[in-house]
């Protein structure tokens, strides 16, 4: 019989783990095929504290106790094989004590990874997968619904501190986040809604009674086989909040013939009576039915982790079978050695194997594969959980089909029907990158816009690329698009205001105010400067090979030819004021030819200059990419910088000597020359010229382009209108000024 001490607290599963170990022995002793004439005994200690985990130890090493089945007992001196401990850490205890006398231990729950070591643990043996086995079916898990931030909890023992390295270990390589949750306060401020707890069911009842109080809701539970379908759930205040909760659990089996049998402490706590008329409470009068309850230990569809205790007692009886039995059957196993009951030693019982040779048990290495169902903890109905099945893990498989889901209905935490979604950060879109925040774990990001230039055109994309060359970035910055082509375009109207002042010159011609200032050359210069604006036409639009030739050779030669005129009528002003001295006869060698040979001949020089830039470096259409990052800049290259300067140079140099002779002339009578307006108009002219090298060195793209536009313009415009406008003012609005009479006026009382 076996011998139970009662605990304050009564486990039900832990009676159906005894159970089953008695069932299983009582089987075997009644089975003919195996150990004939031999009967097992067995003694059952309860696990109330350490202190009587070690007692047993000791005890059971030392001898000093005898299993007993009935009377006609044989005694032996040694335990031939130790079941249990449900748990890791008590296992861990005494199996390192009788370890050292080669005492099989053999565990039909204790999972942790850690006592796979041979080394510390050489009789350890278990039918139950190790949690090196678990731990990467909960990786393969949480990588599958996408939860790529977890958190996890563990209790402080080596259960839970080994299966969650192993579990982290694991999920790294799933490339999932781990948040290491340790108390219920961490818990609430957490981003984590996926929380992966290895801890007992006594722990995990703590737990969710403390969160129910604190009102901490919306959590994900991944459960361990520890506590996963333990029907003691259900008593804790906090069970709705498991409800929806997942984890993996050995397959479930069944075991035919298991009933319950009458136990006293079973009895006494089932019905609430006491069989001890000792005891205050009401007595059991023998009425009670067993028929009529319904908890854990009447549940014989759950035998999942009973079935281990079934084949741990399996294995021994056929381990010691195969030591006794080769005295009948030596003529099948030459040279054998028998031994009898009495004489077998712990040590030799190690080899357990099936009569099929299978082996039963499990290590880190896989001697047996590892199969799990996925469980879904889905109700609880009158004061049992309800589970359901939900997938598969098998090890024994590839790699990438050994998790599978089967097509049902899943409920998740706390009833509902959605996944719930469990990341540090969220997805960062396309147009952006991660950016992996200081200190924590690779799943929490912060997302970061790609700079102007570059593109992430996928979620989740960790790095941005940079456009082709040719290209930019949309504004979103998920695709590049090719470069916006920039150059100055407008409509040029400025002409105009040459063309009219040449009309009224025309029309006035034969006025005296007209012939006075030389209408040759001021048809000529009109002429120039309305080529003059012309040629700021050719800056805009798009540069090809002639518009960047045309631009700089014209506009050098025009504005040559402009001021070439100008420089002429200042020197007919000088002239012409000398020619009116008596004895004077200077204009014979400056007539109307030779005013024409000399603007040609400025003209020529220029002419010259710009053919051999255009023959040695001409300019070119460039595609400038260095300046913008996000456009191109299509402009003109000048090919040769010497000749853009030789060609302004030229031109300085005829406009300051224009500048000195209209100076000289400024004196000379008002009414008879324009020396005075010639000489504001250089000022202009020289001023937009010399502003015009630094604005040019310094300006981007095109402007560069509308700084030298500028500069034509202004400077044309300051020869037309300084020179021309006053003219015209005279003509259309002061016409009685316009006679011989006032203009040889005024230059009569000069020279008097």
């Amino acid at each position: 019989m076996p011998e139970i001490r009662p605990c304050k607290d009564f486990s039900f599963r832990e009676f159906k783990f005894a159970h089953t170990m008695m069932f299983a022995i009582d089987e075997i002793n009644r089975d003919t095929d195996i150990l004939p004439g031999i009967k097992l005994g067995y003694k059952i200690y309860n696990d109330c504290g350490s202190t009587d985990i070690l007692r047993a130890a000791m005890t059971l090493v030392n001898g000093l106790e005898q299993s007993k089945t009935g009377a006609n007992c044989t005694k032996t001196q040694t335990v031939l094989a130790i079941i249990g401990h449900s748990g890791s850490t008590p296992t861990m205890s005494f199996a390192k004590i009788v370890g050292r006398f080669n005492i099989p231990v053999i565990s039909h729950f204790a999972t942790c990874a850690c006592l796979s070591n041979r080394k510390e643990y050489p009789s350890f043996f278990r039918t139950i997968p190790s949690d090196y086995f678990q731990s990467r079916a909960l990786a393969q898990l949480v990588s599958h619904f996408g939860w790529m931030w977890v958190g996890v909890l563990s209790n402080k023992n080596d259960y839970g501190i080994n299966g969650i390295a192993t579990f982290i270990t694991a999920a790294n390589e799933e490339g999932v986040c781990i948040e290491i949750l340790r108390i219920v306060n961490i818990i609430r401020i957490s981003t984590s809604k996926v929380i992966i707890a290895f801890m007992s069911h006594r722990e995990i009842k703590i737990l969710v009674d403390e969160l129910f109080i604190q009102n901490i809701t919306g959590l994900q539970w991944i459960g361990s086989d520890a506590w996963i379908t333990d029907d003691s759930l259900a008593d804790s205040q906090g069970h709705n909040l498991l409800i929806g909760s997942i984890g993996f659990a050995v397959r479930n089996a069944q075991i035919p013939g298991l009933g319950p049998k009458f136990l006293k402490d079973f009895w006494e706590h089932v019905f609430d009576c006491s069989l001890s008329p000792s005891e205050i409470r009401m007595r059991c009068n023998g009425s009670e039915n067993l028929r009529d309850v319904q908890n854990s230990f009447t549940d014989l569809t759950d035998l999942r982790f009973s079935n281990n205790i079934y084949k741990a007692v399996y294995a021994v009886a056929h381990a010691v079978n195969n030591l006794v039995s080769c005295e009948q059957n030596k003529s099948s196993i030459p040279n054998a050695t028998c031994l009898k009951l009495i004489e077998i030693k712990p040590w030799q019982s190690i080899n357990f194997t099936t009569p099929r040779g299978e082996n039963v048990f499990f290590d880190s290495n896989g001697d047996s594969p590892a199969r799990y169902e996925l469980i879904n903890l889905q109700r609880v109905n009158k004061g049992k959980i309800e589970v359901g099945t939900i997938g598969y893990y098998d090890a024994s498989l590839p790699k990438g089909q050994r998790f599978s889901m089967n097509n049902v209905q899943v409920v998740w935490r706390e009833g509902k029907n959605q996944v719930p979604v469990s990341v540090c950060s969220e997805s960062c879109p396309p147009g952006t990158r991660k950016a992996v925040q200081k200190g924590r774990p690779i799943c929490c990001f912060d997302c970061v816009l790609c700079p102007p230039g570059e593109i992430s055109n996928k979620t989740d994309s960790t790095d941005c690329f940079k456009c082709p060359t040719a290209q930019w970035s949309n504004t979103r910055g998920d695709s590049c698009f090719p470069k916006e082509i920039e150059f100055l375009s407008y409509f040029e109207i400025m002409v105009f205001f040459t063309i009219v002042i040449m009309i009224i010159f025309y029309i006035y011609r034969s006025t005296p105010i007209v012939r006075a200032n030389n209408s040759e050359l001021s048809f000529l210069l009109l002429f120039s400067l309305t080529l003059c604006f012309l040629c700021s036409l050719t800056f805009i639009g798009r540069p090809t090979e002639w518009s960047c030739m045309l631009r700089h050779t014209a506009f050098g030669i025009n504005f040559v030819l402009c001021i070439s005129c100008v420089l002429g009528k200042t020197i007919v002003v000088l002239i012409a004021f000398k020619a009116t001295l008596p004895g004077s006869n200077v204009m014979k060698w400056f007539g109307p030819l030779q005013q024409k040979l000399c603007v040609v001949s400025f003209a020529l020089i220029q002419v010259l200059i710009c053919a051999f830039w255009l023959i040695l470096a001409p300019p070119f259409p460039y595609m400038n990419m260095n300046h913008y990052q996000e456009k191109i800049i299509l402009e003109c290259h000048l090919g040769s910088a010497i000749g853009f300067c030789t060609v302004l140079g030229y031109i300085g140099l005829l406009a300051v000597l224009c500048f000195i002779l209209a100076f000289l002339a400024r004196k000379l009578p008002d009414n008879f020359n324009e020396a005075k307006f010639i000489t504001f108009s250089m000022i202009i002219f020289c001023a937009v010229w010399i502003t015009f090298i630094p604005a040019y060195v310094s300006s981007p793209g095109k402007f560069i382009v509308a700084v030298e536009i500028f500069a034509i313009l202004v400077s044309s415009f300051g020869l037309l209108f300084c020179i021309f406008l006053p003219k015209c003012y005279v003509i259309l609005l002061k016409p009685e000024m316009n006679t011989k009479k006032h203009v040889m006026a005024k230059m009569s009382n000069d020279i008097h």
